[in-house]
This record gives structure tokens, sequence and C-alpha cells, in this order.
């Protein structure tokens, strides 16, 4: 017995449309591209920055933050810069380099 995907009514195994509503048992060739298409939008969705796979690199910016922080703080009580410097400018240079590098990636895709 097959069943249809949209009214749920059991079908013969020989059949390709169901008896009750008429909606075709198989995915039809615009069903599959329907598919395929959501597919890539939601691969475009999981981008950060723009960027494929930007989660990564997002990671890496906060990791290279943290860094720069901690090395930053053990100067500062070694003496050897002064205790005014502050990380935040750091971390806002970061993110705008990942915004721009999102957006040359975005052109460049486009064309």
């Amino acid at each position: 017995m097959v069943y249809c995907t949209k009214c749920g009514a059991k079908n013969p195994d020989d059949a390709t449309v169901c008896a009750q509503c008429g909606a075709s048992l198989y995915p039809t060739k615009e069903h599959e591209r329907r598919r395929k298409h959501e597919a890539e939008c939601f691969e475009a969705e999981e981008e950060c920055f723009g960027i494929p796979r930007g989660g990564a690199v997002v990671g890496l910016a906060i990791g290279i933050i943290i860094l720069l922080a901690g090395c930053i703080w053990l100067l500062q009580q070694a003496g050897l810069i002064p205790k005014t410097v502050e990380i935040w400018p750091f971390a806002i240079i970061i993110f705008g380099i990942l915004i721009i590098i999102g957006a040359l990636y975005g052109l460049r895709r486009r064309y």
C-alpha cells in the first residue's frame, strides 16, 4: 500500500496518483526542482557575514580577540605597556574585516 502525502489515503502499490484527492504519489520534476532550490536557499542562510562556513571564521575571530586580550593583560601586568590600552578597538577592526570579506565574497559570487 502507498499512502498519499497530501491526504493520507491508502492507494494500491501500482497507483501513480491518489484515488481520493488526485495528488501525485511520487515526486515530480517540479517538486524535485523546488526541493533543490530550497536546499540552495538554506545553504545561503548558513553563511555568516556572507562567508561560507562563516561560523568557523567567527569562532576564529573570537579566539583572536581573547588571545589579544590575554596578551595585552599580561603585558600590562608586566608593565611593558600602559594600563590604558583597550582591546575593543581590536574587536571592532576584526568584525569590520569580516564584514568587508563577506561583501567582497558576495560580489564575486554574483558575477
